[in-house]
């Protein structure tokens, strides 16, 4: 029994007396939160979604708070925060705390404050906050900005992170660390839990939660309910011998129509936003009598819009929704009964994510259909389902001493009443990705946000923080305060645009890169509607409706998810099989053409191997890998043996990557020699030879933009006058250039390095990879026509070069000559 739970008060039998009164049980694992939380103890509670995790850890602190203070005349001042990661989830947890605190403390309010909160209500929260606050990772770092943090903050007994499987390994989840840090300096009794349905590293994520050395020793609670999870794959009804990138997609439009008919409410999940505006022009081609019955859903949409279809799906009036991420998380919305993920969902946790949204409740199966959009992922779609039923879920790590995260996070203190620079030190290293900070780190840190560094002195609008009489750091300048505010958060985007109507009225935004390409009467796709451009004044793109049937798809700049390491594996498990001739899985029937002509042209990968295949052909040499690793890892691989093969012979390559393998495509004949010894392989020298194979200044350069904008070097702009996206390049561009030519220690530009290493490049996994390479069996394939996990990566080069049309007619050539030699090679 925890600590202090040797005495038995009458408000410890609170929470499962409220649940009583509702014929409920408490569930095993809400009553070992309920018991932790009573001892003081802060702590991770990892349970299935709809499993019941929000009452377990709001009950548990309620009780706590009401042991402590009973509710009197009037509202408590603010005891407890809920943090939440996304806007939209804010109004749906604020439903759920308030039934509980309605009975049990009536006089107790409660209040959120998000992005979305309008400016009346944040006033009442300027004159008195709630009792309870719901609010997000950004607004709490603008509370510490308040000269009367302090005095507000101090008194809050406890802090909830939900969903912090979806913080935990970005710089918001390093935000959110180190206010916890500082509102642990404040109340050192404070008691924390985060919330998780969906990680594979439960202990480090409960300690980069709780902070170095949490006393008393947080709690992991891991809830175990016999929930029924479904996943099956639709299979399209000719999955064919080949294939290529997404030549299944539309040919799923009918499947996937008939599937929504036999539900009554339909979540359809696409990757990327691009392809969840296809979607839904797809559903509305194939049934034009559901306008009005199916929406869109994606975080570039109006607040407005996005509020109506979640309305809407929680009152089961819409017949679907295709949505991005932007409906991932936590929302309840009891009615969705289905949920099909259009093409690979890249990884275990996403899939348990996503499935979860349907059956949201204790008892209800949640049903999750894959709907693959070319035939290696049909394979995926086994792989993945047995994956996620045994629970093979990705590891999260949190980044490592971000330092633009850190330069923000020291103006926020100054701001919000000063603070001694050894404390704060101190305090900064007790958050996790600090712990291995040093006080040279920190005292960088201080001189750049004090003067700019070395190269920034003379410029008064980068002396952001100033000591006074008794040696404590604050900020001197309003002006420097006010734009501080604005920017606080590490949410780096593109410059968008405002996408509004012509009479009136916005539909969200567009990246300004998008809106740069369109001439006037050009016709485009965005929220669900076919709109004509009509003219860019004052950062806004002016638009009315078009006539016509045909429009572009807006792209928006976000990274192509990598397929994770534990999905990787699960597929060449599952390609083991069928290299068998075993075909246990429906979806491996399906696929079963395409793996026998696979097997016939080349082989089959396994996990005791990897393939290599070579080709002949007009363009010249073409190399096939195929790792399994992601396409972040290929990329990474694919310019090291690249450089590591022309250095030996000057040679020009082309590449090609993705999710299962890479090609190189030379004019000139290379030498096979290194490639079969595996000398270049080699994990010798890796560091070296990767920067060398890349642009890796111009990659380094690109990242330093987002990191300039956290650190608060390039201002956004104020309320109504946004920079454009030139004018933010050119910002964050001059500053990199001044910075490598005059201050070549500064340690903004080794964290753009370090970042482009291992986030983009993955060095870590890319090294892994390499090791595995190393340990197993080299297989060489000669292609006399490119085979079925080859074809892929020829495709997407040909997709840079050739029009839809031109790379249709090729493919067709292509197809026909394998169709007529694969059976004589068999």
């Amino acid at each position: 029994m925890p600590a202090g739970m040797d005495r038995t008060e009458p408000s410890q039998e609170t929470a499962a007396r409220w649940m009583a009164g509702r014929g409920w049980a408490p569930f095993q694992f809400q009553q070992e939160v309920w018991a932790a939380i009573a001892g003081g103890r802060s702590g991770l509670l990892h349970a299935t979604t709809g499993s019941g995790k929000t009452y377990a850890v709001w009950l548990g602190l309620l009780q706590r708070l009401l042991a402590q203070r009973q509710p009197g005349r009037g509202a408590e001042p603010l005891r407890l925060l809920w943090l939440t990661p996304m806007r939209a989830l804010a109004a749906d947890t604020t439903r759920a705390l308030r039934e509980p605190l309605a009975d049990l403390a009536p006089t107790w309010t409660i209040g959120q404050r998000t992005g979305d909160t309008d400016s009346a209500e944040r006033a009442r929260q300027d004159r008195r906050l709630p009792t309870v606050l719901v609010t997000t990772p950004e607004s709490l770092s603008l509370m510490l900005t308040r000269e009367s943090a302090v005095e507000q903050l101090a008194g809050v007994d406890g802090v909830v992170v939900d969903e912090w499987h979806e913080l935990l390994g970005s710089k918001r989840g390093v935000q959110v660390q180190l206010a916890l840090a500082r509102m642990r300096r404040l109340n050192p009794a404070l008691v924390s839990w985060g919330l998780s349905a969906t990680l594979g590293n439960l202990e480090e994520a409960m300690a980069v939660l709780c902070g170095v050395d949490a006393q008393p020793a947080p709690a992991l609670v891991r809830g175990r309910i016999d929930k029924q999870l479904l996943i099956d794959t639709l299979i399209p009804p000719d999955p064919g011998k080949y294939t290529w990138a997404g030549h299944l997609g539309k040919g799923m439009q009918v499947p996937v129509v008939e599937e929504i008919e036999k539900a009554s409410t339909t979540l359809v999940f696409t990757n990327v936003r691009s392809q969840a505006e296809i979607w839904y022009q797809l559903l509305l081609e194939a049934r034009p009598e559901w306008a009005g019955q199916i929406a869109l859903h994606h975080g570039s949409l109006d607040r407005g819009t996005r509020e109506w279809v979640e309305l809407g799906l929680k009152e089961g009036t819409l017949k679907a929704v295709v949505a991005t991420s932007s409906l991932d998380l936590g929302v309840d919305f009891l009615p969705v009964e289905r949920v099909l993920q259009i093409g690979s969902a890249k990884g275990v946790a996403r899939i348990l994510q996503r499935a979860g949204r349907s059956g949201h409740a204790p008892g209800r199966a949640s049903r999750l259909t894959l709907v693959p959009t070319n035939t290696l992922e049909i394979v995926e779609a086994a792989a993945a389902r047995v994956a996620a039923l045994e629970g093979r879920v990705e590891r999260r790590e949190a980044p490592a001493k971000p330092l633009d995260v850190l330069v923000q996070h020291l103006v926020t203190i100054a701001l919000g009443g000063g603070f001694d620079a050894g404390e704060l030190y101190e305090e900064v290293r007790s958050a996790w990705s600090y712990r291995a900070l040093t006080r040279a780190e920190f005292d960088w840190a201080l001189v750049f946000c004090e003067r700019g560094g070395e190269s920034l002195s003379a410029y008064p609008e980068y002396h952001r923080i100033a000591q006074d009489e008794h040696g404590r750091w604050h900020v001197p300048d309003r002006g420097i305060a006010r734009r501080h505010r604005l920017s606080v958060g590490t949410i780096v985007s593109d410059a968008s645009m405002q996408v509004k109507w012509l009479s009136g009225g916005s539909l969200g935004t567009i990246e300004e890169g998008f809106i740069a390409r369109l001439r006037k009467g050009d016709h485009f796709y965005f929220a669900g509607r076919l709109l004509e451009f009509v003219r860019v004044q004052e950062m806004a793109a002016y638009v009315r409706k078009a006539t016509g049937k045909k429009g572009t798809v807006p792209t928006w700049q976000g990274s192509k998810m990598a397929l994770t390491t534990e999905l990787g594996d699960a597929v060449l498990e599952m390609m083991l099989t069928a290299s068998r001739g075993e075909y246990p899985h429906p979806e491996l029937r399906a696929a079963r053409p395409m793996l026998e002509t696979q097997a016939r042209l080349s082989r089959i990968p396994t996990p005791g191997m990897v393939l290599l295949e070579t080709y002949r052909s007009r363009e010249g040499q073409h190399l096939y890998v195929h790792p399994f690793a992601g396409r972040h890892v290929h990329l990474g691989l694919a310019s090291l043996l690249a450089w590591r093969l022309a250095r030996e012979r000057p040679n020009t390559f082309s590449l090609s990557v993705n999710d299962y393998g890479f090609e190189l495509v030379s004019a000139e004949p290379f030498d096979l020699g290194p490639v079969l010894d595996r000398s270049v392989f080699a994990v010798g020298d890796l560091l070296h030879d990767v920067l060398a194979s890349l642009n890796s200044t111009e990659l380094a350069q690109r990242r330093f933009r987002e990191i300039a904008r956290v650190a608060g070097l390039v201002f956004s702009g104020y309320p109504g006058q946004p920079k454009s996206l030139r004018q933010l390049q050119a910002s964050s561009g001059l500053f990199y250039e001044v910075f490598r030519k005059y201050d070549s220690g500064n340690l903004l530009l080794s964290q753009a390095e370090q970042e482009v290493l291992s986030q983009e490049l993955e060095l870590s996994r890319l090294r892994a990879t390499l090791e595995r390479i190393g340990a197993r069996e080299l297989v060489l394939a000669e292609l006399r026509h490119p085979s079925p996990m080859s074809l892929p990566l020829m495709v997407e080069r040909f997709r840079e070069q050739l029009t839809t049309e031109q790379l249709s007619t090729r493919l067709d050539r292509i197809l026909r000559d394998m169709e007529r030699d694969a059976p004589r090679q068999g």
